[in-house]
């Protein structure tokens, strides 16, 4: 086991991996140098990391040399492009993309979940969908206890999941539209997908569209989290179904989500204290004292959060749940240095 890592962040002047260098700034792995890259455009300047200044460097394949673990989160097109190239040089590659996710080669690991998954790495671990990632951490004690037959979740999403751009349209838009622009005069560039055709406001609005539209009519978003929960669970047979909103919040992803467990003996109480006790899940569940998760407390934390925890009124086996958490810290940049954390505890940073 190596003492100190060296560590590449790709990507560093954006969204995510702007909380990744926080994260790490927080990190129990020991780090050694950390290096910081980024499109020609940016390098050059300067960013301060544990009170110093580190320069952002361009992205190119050398950029690799005596690096051991390298953060992804530029873009699936550049993690295509250059995960290969660090894995060639010796590096791990944590990569925050969509790229690899469904790879059989690639686990995709949330480390409350499936570390175990990690052992099988080959150079490059996935990081998933940050509303899988919240999904995951809430279900998978109660999957371990009863199984799961049955799931469908519609998530609220933060623009901050679209990226900086998206988060400051959604202000200047709040602002016209507070100061007398007409909804039809607003200038939207971004949502609901910027590769698609169209494009709508998001102030006070609600776009059930997150990326594009895909196979059956589902968006690309909402197969992820149906093929990720899959595999991630190591579960073909979990029935999964997913309905996508972005809403005008600036950070912190929200769910409802209904399950329906496989195995007699489940109640309220039992579900709660599961989730009570599962690491990285916080139970936030008191209605008589209107105690439930919510969007703008998560900002900053790396837990998830849970609670409107109640019994379907009809079906004996079925459960609604209320989820929330970071999008950018445990639905991405802490999901990902966690895992890094992981591949040390467990030996498997193969320098």
């Amino acid at each position: 086991m190596k003492k100190m890592y060296n560590v590449a962040v790709v990507g560093a002047t954006g969204a995510v991996g702007t909380k990744m260098l926080e994260m790490l700034e927080e990190t129990t792995l020991p780090l050694g140098q950390v290096k910081l890259l980024a499109s020609k455009r940016s390098a050059g300047k300067q960013v301060t990391f544990k009170g110093e200044s580190l320069t952002i460097e361009e992205l190119v394949p050398e950029s690799f040399t005596d690096v051991d673990i390298a953060l992804f989160s530029a873009g699936g097109n550049i993690s295509k492009q250059f995960a290969p190239e660090a894995v060639k040089r010796g590096a791990v590659v944590i990569d925050n993309t969509s790229h690899y996710r469904m790879d059989p080669a690639v686990p995709l690991v949330v480390p409350e979940v499936n570390p175990d998954a990690l052992k099988q790495h080959k150079g490059i671990i996935a990081n998933p969908n940050c509303s899988t990632i919240q999904m995951m951490v809430a279900l998978e004690p109660i999957r371990r206890a009863y199984g799961l037959d049955r799931l469908i979740v519609s998530t609220y999403q933060a623009v901050s999941g679209a990226g900086i751009n998206a988060m400051e349209e959604l202000k200047s838009q709040a602002l016209a539209y507070i100061n007398g622009t007409p909804a039809e005069r607003l200038q939207a560039n971004i949502l609901p997908s910027g590769g698609d055709k169209k494009h709508y406001p998001i102030a006070f609005n609600a776009l059930p569209q997150i990326d594009v539209f895909a196979d059956a009519d589902y968006t690309y978003e909402e197969w992820k989290m149906i093929n990720e929960t899959k595999k991630i669970m190591n579960d073909d047979s979990i029935k999964v179904v997913a309905t996508c909103v972005r809403i005008p919040v600036l950070s912190g992803h929200s769910e409802s989500i209904y399950i329906e467990v496989k195995e007699d003996g489940s109640d309220v109480r039992k579900i709660k204290e599961l989730i009570a006790n599962a690491p990285g899940a916080v139970l936030q569940d008191d209605p008589s004292q209107q105690l439930y998760p919510q969007a703008l407390t998560s900002i900053g934390r790396k837990e998830t959060f849970v609670g409107r925890i109640r019994q379907d009124i009809d079906i004996e086996k079925g459960y609604h749940m209320w989820v929330v958490s970071d999008n950018l810290l445990k639905g991405a940049a802490w999901n990902s240095v966690q895992i890094a954390e992981t591949l040390h505890e467990m030996d498997l940073v193969r320098v």
